[in-house]
C-alpha cells in the first residue's frame, strides 16, 4: 500500500472529537489568539474600543479626586467652607461623568457590533466545515454534538465577548489608573495594596487552569445532552414502536444529570476563586484603613487624601474581584472556543481539488482499478476490485447484505475515497474532479431520500433551483406519476413536513426519484431506490427509469432482482469482491453460482408474495 493511501486512511480515522482533544493542548492565550484569528471582525477597531474603554474609566476616578478636593479645598479650607469651590467641583465632576458615560455607551455599541459579526463568521466557518467533512468523519461523532459546536459553544463565546470581555477590558484600564493615583496620593499605601494582592494573582493563575478544565467538561456534557435529545426526537416513532420510552428517558436523564454535576463542580471551583478575591479585598481595605489613619494622625495625609485613597482602593479591588467573577465566563468561552477550533481543524479527507478538473459531457464510463476500502477500525469491505462500465450502460450491482454494494456507490459518487486503488469517471480520477463538476454530472439516490420541511415543488427542484413549475410537472408526467401527484391535497404545493413525515416511505422515495430525474445527470446511481415502494409503484418507477437512464450510464444497487433482469450488465458482489459480471440471461444459467442462488431465492420469495 502506498504512503498516500496509508495517510488517507489515517486521516479518515481522525474524528472531530479527536481534534477537539488536540485543541485542549492550547493555552488560554493561544486559544484567544486563534479565536480572534478565526473571527477577524473581533479585532477590527479594537484599539479604538480599548481607548474609549480606558477613557470611560476616568469618570470613576473623578469621584475620589472630587471628594478629596471638596474636603481639603472646600469644606475643610482655611477660613471656613468655600461654597463656590464646592459647587464648581461638583459641576465639573458631573460633566466628566456624563462625558465618560457617553464613551462607555460607545464602547458597548462597538463591541456588540464587532462581536456579533465575528461570531457570525465563526458559526458560518464551523457550519460549512461540518458539510465539508467526509461521511466517515461525520459518522465518527454524533450529530447533536456537532451541532452544539456551532450553537451553544458559540453562544458561550458570545456571552464572554459581549459582557464579561467588556468588563475585563474596562477593568484593566481601571486597575492601571487606580494604581497611578494610589502612588500619587501615598506611595507607601500603594505598595501595601499591591503586597496584599500579589498572592491573589498567583492563586488566580492556579484557579484559571482548574476552572478551565472544569468548563471544558461542561461543554462536552452539553454536547452529549444535545446528542441524546436530538436522537430521541428523530427516533420518536421507533421508540414508541418498541415501547422503550422509559429506557430512552433514563438515558436522557443520565446525560442531563451528568451535565448538572459537571456544571456544579465547575461553579464550585469558580466560587472558590471569587470568594478568595472578596477575602483579599476585605483584608486590604482594613490594612489600608489602619495604616492610613496612622499617617493622617501624623500629618502625612490629609483627611481628604485618606478618604480619596479608600475610594481608590475600592476602584482597585473592584476589577480584581470582577476578574474572579468573570473567570468562569472566560474559561467557559475558552472551552467553547477550543471545541469550535477542534472542529475547524479537523482535516477534510475528501477535499475539493484546487483547481479541479471537469468531467466530460455526455454519458460517462466508470472504472474501478484495484479498489480496496476499509472503514476506520474495521475489517476491509472491498478487496482489489476491478470493474469497467462502458458509457451508456445500465448496470445492476447485486449481492447479499454487507457484501459491499453500497460502498461501491459511495466511492463512485466520492462520498468517500478508496483506501487502495482509484476510481475513474469519464477516464478521470475522481480525486482530480472538482466538486461542482462532479455534482453536476453524477447524482445518487440513496435508500431513504431525505426531504426538507418545504413544499413538494421545492423538494423536487432542490438540486435545480432554476427549474420552472412546468418542468417539474413534466418530470412527474414522464415518470407516470401525475395520478399520484393529483391525489395529494395541494399537488406540488403540498407541505411534506420535517424529513417528509407527511408522506409515506414509498412516497418520499418517489419525490427523491423525481428530484434525480429533474437533475438530468450523465451518471445516475440508485442505491436500492425502489426498495421502499409497493410492486405497483415499482413498475411505474421502472418505466420512468427506463427513460431517464436511456443514453446515459446508470448504476443501480439492486435489492429486487427485477432491476437486474432489465439491466444491460449485472455485477455480482460477494464478500467485498466482484465474482461475476455479465448479462442476466448468462449469469442466471448457473444455478450454483452466487447470482443463481440469489435469483432463485428472490424468485421464490416473489411467488410467496
Amino acid at each position: 500500500m502506498s504512503t498516500q493511501t496509508t495517510n488517507s486512511r489515517s486521516t479518515e480515522a481522525t474524528t472531530a472529537g479527536e481534534h477537539v482533544g488536540s485543541a485542549q493542548g492550547l493555552t488560554t492565550w493561544q486559544t484567544l489568539q486563534r479565536g480572534f484569528a478565526l473571527s477577524p471582525e473581533l479585532r477590527r477597531g479594537l484599539f479604538v474600543t480599548i481607548a474609549l474603554a480606558i477613557f470611560s474609566t476616568l469618570g470613576r476616578v473623578l469621584v475620589p479626586i472630587a471628594v478629596q478636593q471638596t474636603l481639603d479645598r472646600g469644606i475643610l479650607a482655611e477660613g471656613g467652607p468655600q461654597v463656590d469651590t464646592v459647587t464648581q467641583l461638583i459641576l465639573l465632576t458631573a460633566a466628566g461623568v456624563v462625558v465618560t458615560g457617553v464613551a462607555s455607551y460607545a464602547v458597548n455599541l462597538r463591541l456588540f457590533r464587532s462581536s456579533e459579526s465575528g461570531l457570525a463568521t465563526l458559526r458560518v466557518k464551523g457550519f460549512r466545515h461540518i458539510h465539508d467533512l467526509s461521511m466517515l468523519t461525520q459518522n465518527g461523532e454524533r450529530r447533536g454534538a456537532l451541532v452544539s459546536r456551532v450553537t451553544s459553544d458559540v453562544d458561550q463565546i458570545s456571552q464572554f465577548v459581549q459582557f464579561s470581555g467588556l468588563m475585563l477590558l474596562m477593568a484593566m484600564g481601571q486597575l492601571l489608573i487606580a494604581t497611578v493615583l494610589m502612588f500619587v496620593y501615598s506611595p507607601l499605601l500603594a505598595v501595601v495594596v499591591w503586597i496584599c494582592f500579589i498572592p491573589l494573582f498567583v492563586v488566580l493563575r492556579y484557579f484559571q487552569g482548574v476552572v478551565g478544565r472544569a468548563y471544558t467538561l461542561v461543554r462536552e456534557r452539553v454536547g452529549d445532552m444535545l446528542a441524546a435529545i436530538s436522537e430521541s426526537v428523530v427516533g420518536a416513532a421507533t421508540i414508541r414502536a418498541y415501547a422503550v420510552g422509559d429506557r430512552t428517558a433514563e438515558r436522557i436523564d443520565r446525560t442531563v444529570e451528568a451535565h448538572r454535576k459537571a456544571s456544579i463542580r465547575a461553579q464550585i471551583k469558580a466560587v472558590g476563586a471569587f470568594t478568595t478575591g472578596q477575602f483579599v479585598a476585605g483584608v486590604t481595605t482594613i490594612v489600608v484603613l489602619v495604616i492610613g489613619a496612622r499617617q493622617a494622625a501624623a500629618g502625612d495625609l490629609t483627611l481628604g487624601e485618606l478618604v480619596a485613597f479608600l475610594f481608590i482602593v475600592n476602584l482597585f479591588t473592584q476589577p480584581v474581584q470582577m476578574a474572579t467573577e468573570n473567570l468562569n465566563d472566560l474559561q467557559n468561552a475558552v472551552a467553547g472556543w477550543r471545541r469550535v477550533i477542534g472542529l475547524i481543524d479537523t482535516p477534510v479527507s475528501v477535499a475539493d481539488p484546487q483547481p479541479g478538473r471537469a468531467l466530460p459531457s455526455g454519458s460517462l464510463t466508470v472504472d474501478l482499478e484495484g479498489v480496496g476500502f476499509a472503514y476506520p477500525g474495521g475489517r476491509p469491505v472491498l478487496h482489489d476490485v476491478d470493474l469497467h462500465i462502458p458509457a451508456g450502460t445500465r448496470v445492476a450491482v447485486v449481492g447479499e447484505t454487507g457484501s459491499g454494494k453500497t460502498t461501491i456507490a459511495k466511492l463512485v459518487t466520492r462520498l468517500m475515497d478508496p483506501t487502495a486503488g482509484r476510481v475513474l469517471v469519464g477516464g478521470i480520477d475522481l480525486r482530480e474532479v472538482g466538486f461542482e463538476s462532479l455534482r453536476d454530472h453524477v447524482v445518487l439516490v440513496p435508500q431513504e431520500g431525505f426531504l426538507f420541511d418545504a413544499t413538494l415543488l421545492d423538494n423536487v427542484r432542490f438540486g435545480v433551483p432554476t427549474a420552472t413549475r412546468a418542468e417539474v410537472e413534466q418530470a412527474f408526467e414522464r415518470m407516470n406519476l401525475l395520478d399520484w401527484l393529483a391525489s395529494l391535497p395541494r399537488g406540488l404545493d403540498s407541505q411534506v413536513g420535517q424529513r417528509g413525515e407527511s408522506l409515506s416511505a414509498g412516497e418520499r422515495q418517489l419525490v427523491a426519484l423525481a428530484r434525480a430525474y429533474l437533475a438530468d445527470p450523465e451518471l445516475l446511481l440508485l442505491d436500492e431506490a425502489t426498495s421502499a415502494v409497493d410492486p405497483g409503484t415499482e413498475v411505474r418507477i421502472q418505466r420512468a427509469l427506463d427513460q431517464v437512464t436511456s443514453g446515459r450510464t446508470s448504476i443501480a444497487i439492486a435489492h429486487r432482482l427485477s432491476t437486474a433482469e432489465s439491466a444491460d450488465l449485472v455485477v455480482v458482489v460477494d464478500a467485498g469482491r466482484i465474482v461475476a459480471v455479465g448479462p442476466h440471461r448468462d449469469l442466471v444459467r448457473d444455478p450454483d453460482s452466487v447470482y443463481g442462488r440469489l435469483h432463485a431465492s428472490w424468485a421464490a420469495q416473489q411467488s410467496l408474495d
